[in-house]
């Protein structure tokens, strides 16, 4: 008797190796790799996290999230066409979304489409019109492509819907000081500071002499 079960033990232990080593069996479910590709992207492992997202999408590929996940360890690695193909899945699969329209003009962004980029802050603020740093962001973007006047309307506008937002200050000061209202700017700076902005200093070192 005690042989039999030792015997048995051993067959489903050779089993359980073999079904491991071949990858079949005791599959895994779409959050277990979501959770595994989302510690992986924390600890900077990016390839990793791609691969555990790959896996993912195979078992669940209607689901926007996951593109969207998938999205950002590319962009971090620069394959920004990657990662602006990911978030055109998830805004095809989930087109209300404003959070993708914002993911991918960030990529946008990175690879030098300001354009682009503001076309898919105009969506997403379309989508949250309430949401400040939507502007903060559309205004960025308006002054990689030179125009900061318009940069300069959006700033407007985030302080407008929130006063106490240290990134529109701060951005709005430079855009201010490029073009030529410098004491507006510094002050905006200043305001920055008062509310935290740990570069306001070097900001007024380098423009407010």
């Amino acid at each position: 008797m005690t042989k039999l079960k030792l015997t048995t033990t051993t067959i489903f232990l050779t089993l359980f190796v073999v079904l491991i080593s071949a990858d079949i069996g005791f599959a895994q479910t779409v959050d277990q790799y979501v959770a595994q590709g989302r510690a992986k992207f924390e600890r900077g492992d990016y390839k990793g996290s791609i691969a555990d997202f790959d896996k993912a999408i195979k078992l669940d590929p209607n689901d926007a999230t996951l593109y969207a996940g998938r999205g950002f360890p590319k962009g971090i690695l620069q394959d920004y066409p990657g990662a602006i193909q990911d978030f055109n899945k998830a805004i095809q699969l989930d087109p209300n979304n404003g959070l993708y329209y914002t993911f991918r003009a960030d990529a946008k962004l990175a690879s030098r489409d300001g354009e682009g980029a503001i076309l898919d802050y105009d969506q997403a603020i379309k989508l949250n019109p309430n949401d400040a740093l939507l502007y903060v962001f559309r205004a960025n973007a308006k002054g990689v492509i030179g125009d900061n006047k318009g940069a300069l309307k959006d700033f407007n506008k985030a302080i407008g819907i929130d006063p106490n937002n240290v990134a529109a200050y701060a951005s709005r000061g430079l855009a201010e000081i490029s073009l030529g209202n410098t004491k507006a700017g510094c002050k905006d700076i200043e305001k920055a500071g008062s509310l935290g902005f740990a570069g306001a200093a070097q900001l007024k070192q380098e423009h407010c002499k």
